[in-house]
């Protein structure tokens, strides 16, 4: 079983019982759980003083060999207070040396674009330890997805999508979209040519998921992309005022602006159904007009020594 070592680099933990939970799920699975003053740490709004959030990401390139995982508390608001201290070119040396399993999402995005863009570092995106692993029902397609991704060498996941078919290989990146839109013109998003973009994001009504992706589309990084992937987009209520602008309907009106193909509908992000994704891995999708099919390799997987 595996060594999980908890970050927060992030929003302080207001469900400290969903923490708790999810600590208490790993152990009865046989995982060790360290660092867990990281969610209870608390200033004001956030895991910790921006000193204390910084060493403990800076504290990655000199964690104990047997460290298996590495797992975010939960997200919130902070990473980005943290990018310009991080000293990457120490870390991208040590995960070069000694890769680890570095697992999250939504604010915890911009970490990991910054450690694809200044280390090559790849990373996990997918469940933390409060909203999934500490949900009151643990779901099992999450759980059997988490450790499929991170013990299989090659993996693929599936999902119903009725865009248009096609077929393209490349790296794999993206993650919580408003956190890629803030990185937008800093050296910690990533130059990716040809690659698959799969977005997630939360309490984000379609219009605003539509400016933050005509950004993108904009600033010339949709154009560049062979194939873009929208995960859940959960969280935002339609209105009167919408009169049938919905997320399909903006979807459609992206596609047409898009020489690049855009599907749908994979279980990725804020949900407690969600795959998770190497970002920065290889990916090949082959989409026959109705179901997707994304194969991912070259990321890195628990050792034998701690089988699942």
């Amino acid at each position: 079983m595996s060594l999980i070592h908890l970050i927060a680099p992030s929003g302080y933990c207001i469900n400290q019982q969903a923490a708790a939970r999810g600590i208490r799920r790993l152990e009865e699975n046989g995982h060790q759980v360290v660092n867990q003053q990281a969610v209870t740490r608390r200033f004001q709004r956030f895991a910790g003083t921006d000193s204390e959030r910084l060493a403990e990401i800076n504290q990655l390139a000199t964690l104990p060999p047997e460290t298996d995982i590495v797992l975010a508390v939960r997200g919130g608001y902070g990473a980005s207070r943290l990018l310009e201290n991080i000293d990457f070119s120490r870390l991208g040396a040590a995960l070069r040396a000694r890769p680890q399993i570095i697992c999250g999402h939504s604010d915890f995005t911009a970490i990991q674009l910054g450690l694809l863009a200044q280390c090559g570092t790849i990373t996990f995106s997918g469940p933390m330890l409060a909203g999934n692993f500490g949900a009151e029902e643990m779901d099992e397609f999450t759980w059997r997805h988490f450790w499929q991704a991170l013990s299989e060498p090659e993996f693929t996941v599936s999902w119903a999508s009725d865009a248009p078919a096609v077929q393209a290989s490349g790296t794999v990146w993206g993650g919580n979209l408003a956190m890629l839109i803030s990185l937008t013109g800093t050296p910690w998003l990533p130059t990716i040519e040809g690659g698959i973009l799969v977005v997630e994001d939360i309490n984000e009504p379609p219009f605003r998921v539509e400016r933050m992706l005509l950004q993108l589309h904009h600033a010339g990084i949709l154009s560049r992309q062979k194939a873009i992937v929208l995960g859940s987009f959960n969280g935002a209520t339609a209105t009167d005022y919408d009169a049938g602008y919905n997320f399909e309907e903006m979807r459609q009106t992206l596609q047409k602006r898009l020489q690049v193909p855009v599907l749908h509908g994979l279980p990725f992000g804020h949900e407690p159904q969600t795959v998770t994704l190497p970002l920065g891995a290889f990916g090949e999708l082959i989409h026959d007009g109705e179901t997707a099919r994304l194969t991912l390799s070259g990321h890195p997987v628990l050792s034998k020594r701690n089988p699942l």
